[in-house]
């Protein structure tokens, strides 16, 4: 049976979100946007779906957004921000480690005349404020920094971050919280964010559901024509049934957080000392200043690829960071970004905990992730002795005109 440490990338779906889902996928089945009864008991699914999900946050159900996940919740921030504030600029201000769904998403914007500047982070992954600072301008109309990574766990400093950007009437701030939202307590007011994106699968609710919260008046241009759904800011017929999932999900786990961070953050302390630090292995991330269920390495000389097909084999699910770049040979741009050279970000690992991992996984996960890391390194050991001899065996082949093979 598989151990699943990947929590970052998906979780599973608990029993009493699907149980919140099963009535609007079945009897309750009418469009939220219908007059009749079915459709106006599916509205009152919707209507409580967006009270829990606001009340989790500390927002009012009017500034919840629900839309097909994190990623569209990111689109529809940058772009719909950037747009409505073309008029008083052109600058966005980003991390260089934020998610791919709002790197990508500025550089597209670039093609329209926006201006990306890109705030350098330390070796641990954070952002420096005063290096945000002097990226600000009076041309600034948004800045976007994720509260914490996907790939290493950091956590930014929003309070300092928020502090600088309000110094600039009119820019407003987006905070990708994706992975944060589970772990980190998050008060809206306290956060003073203008824009927070959310995704359901991330805190055991369903995939194909996510949130965004915008603060009331605040301008943002619509960025999907054809309806007047979620308050005319997300037209589409809506998921009352991933909604409902989703509200259910975020409320048992803002309800269970202190303990659930307390007991995976143990769980992961484990981990990391079980697998061992130090020249051969390398803790990324912050040490202290990190989501409590991320342990994330690099092995430099191996292949992290290669190591998670091995973990898994073994009975390890594992990844080398964020799934979306999963299966393709793209070095890691976070771990790029923090400093690492390329043929260490290559041996990147990341084990994620979540609500449902126990101690006696932990145990045995780290016992397999240390055999396979030794199992691994001495087979590149010996390839690599191998390799004089194979090529003096393919240059002699190749002076006498016979194949090697």
């Amino acid at each position: 049976m598989t151990i699943y440490l990947d929590h970052a990338a998906t979780t599973p779906l608990r029993r009493e979100a699907l149980e919140a889902m099963l009535p609007y996928l079945t009897e309750q089945f009418g469009n939220a946007s219908s007059l009749h009864g079915p459709g106006r008991r599916a509205r009152a699914g919707l209507d409580e779906a967006h009270e829990k999900v606001a009340s989790a946050l500390g927002a009012t159900p009017r500034e919840i957004v629900f839309t097909s996940g994190g990623t569209e919740a990111n689109n529809l921030a940058i772009k719909g921000a950037a747009w409505a504030g073309k008029t008083r600029g052109h600058r966005i201000v980003i991390s260089q480690v934020e998610h791919h769904s709002v790197g990508h998403t500025v550089r597209y914007l670039e093609k329209f005349g926006f201006e990306v500047v890109e705030v350098p982070v330390d070796r641990f992954g954070r952002v420096d404020p005063d290096e945000l600072d002097r990226a600000l301008n009076t041309k600034t109309i948004l800045v976007s920094v994720m509260m914490a990574n996907n790939e290493v766990g950091t956590v930014q400093p929003m309070a300092d971050i928020a502090e600088r950007v309000r110094r600039y009437k009119g820019v407003l701030l987006h905070t990708d919280a994706v992975q944060a939202a589970p772990y980190l307590p998050i008060d809206l007011d306290e956060l003073d964010v203008d824009l927070l994106s959310i995704a359901a699968h991330k805190f055991e609710g369903p995939k194909g559901a996510g949130a965004l919260f915008v603060r009331h008046g605040t301008n943002l241009l619509v960025q999907q024509q054809g309806g007047a759904q979620e308050r005319y800011r997300r037209a589409g017929t809506e998921d009352v049934a991933g909604a409902a999932g989703m509200g259910r999900a975020l409320e048992l786990a803002v309800a269970e957080r202190d303990e659930t961070t307390a007991r995976i953050g143990e769980l992961r302390t484990a981990l990391m000392s079980a697998v061992g630090v130090d020249a051969a292995v390398q803790m990324t991330g912050h040490p202290t200043e990190r989501l409590p269920g991320i342990a994330s390495f690099v092995v430099p000389g191996l292949d992290g690829t290669a190591l998670t097909i091995a973990l898994d084999l073994a009975g390890v699910a594992a990844s080398t960071g964020s799934a979306c770049v999963s299966g393709s040979n793209e070095i890691s741009h976070v771990l790029t970004a923090m400093g690492y050279a390329d043929d260490e970000a290559r041996g990147a690992l990341r084990f994620s905990l979540g609500r449902t991992t126990i101690a006696e996984e932990v145990t045995q996960a780290a016992d397999l992730i240390v055999k396979t890391i030794a199992h691994q390194r001495e087979a590149a050991t010996k390839l690599a002795g191998a390799m004089p001899v194979l090529k003096a065996d393919a240059a002699a082949a190749e002076r006498t005109g016979v194949s090697a093979g």
